[in-house]
């Protein structure tokens, strides 16, 4: 009887041994699981930014529609577009103060404004309470002093949309080519501060300039509205990443990207 257990438990014993892994094959699993989430993860970051970016697109395409509500309103007046901070052109001072009227699209500093946006704040609101519309998913940038605090606004309206300090249409009836007349933009986060999106036309001295810089967040690109309602999303030749708004395009890839922009505004593409 003791000779059998011992055979029975030196077999189960050698078994074991020539089931288990060897280190060798242990190192080649994980060499494996290695190159598997080195080829999956980046397809997972690339599927949560177009993911990120389809929710950009959705967030500006229900401010526009508020947009066209409004002007329905109001005699065919488009929403009053004059929180505006000036820009000295080609200097590091680029900082104004704004224009105070009461009647915008939406007021705050984005960088500073801690306060929710509401009905006293956007003209747009009552349209749609959900201030969560005005925020780009893909904008981590935080109020200044509070780094736990997602700012409230991501986006501005272009100068061409009722807005006082520029060449601009009053009236929706006015726009001849609502399909190329660019309204909301997507805002970059380090360069964002009053509420409107400023461009200068071809033609002007300045016409190489910069007044507002747009995002390129989504993958370099960023996301706009038209008058007419429709939203795209544009892939930048040049990154527009570190240099002020008012300062030149800073290349031949930066400056195409510039007078794409440009023939979306009054004055160009038929507007």
């Amino acid at each position: 009887m003791r000779v059998g257990v011992k055979r029975t438990l030196t077999a189960l014993l050698f078994r074991n041994r020539a089931d288990a892994f060897t280190l060798i094959e242990l190192l080649v699993v994980i060499a494996i699981i290695a190159i598997l989430a080195a080829l999956v993860l980046p397809v997972l970051s690339r599927t949560k930014m177009a993911a990120q970016s389809i929710a950009c697109v959705n967030n500006l395409k229900q401010l526009q529609l508020c947009w066209h509500m409004y002007f329905n309103d109001n005699n065919d007046v488009i929403t009053p577009n004059n929180f505006v901070y000036g820009v000295d052109m080609g200097t590091t001072n680029t900082l104004k103060p704004p224009s105070e009227g009461e009647m915008t699209w939406c007021r705050g500093i984005a960088p500073e404004d801690t306060n929710s946006i509401t009905a006293d704040t956007s003209l747009l609101f009552n349209y749609n309470q959900n201030a969560a519309i005005y925020h780009c998913p893909s904008d981590t940038s935080t109020i200044d002093g509070f780094p736990t605090m997602l700012r409230k606004r991501s986006y501005n309206v272009s100068n061409s949309a009722n807005c006082e300090a520029a060449n601009h249409f009053r009236k929706f009836t006015e726009i001849n080519v609502p399909t190329g007349l660019f309204v909301f933009i997507d805002t970059h986060e380090d360069e964002i501060w009053d509420s409107t999106f400023g461009v200068i036309s071809v033609g002007d001295f300045w016409q190489n300039y910069w007044l507002d810089i747009p995002a390129d967040r989504h993958q370099r690109g960023c996301n706009l509205t038209f008058a007419d309602g429709h939203a795209e999303h544009w892939k930048w030749r040049a990154f527009k990443d570190g240099f002020f708004p008012g300062w030149p395009a800073y290349n031949g890839d930066d400056l195409q990207d510039l007078r794409r922009l440009q023939q979306c505004i009054k004055g160009a593409g038929g507007n």
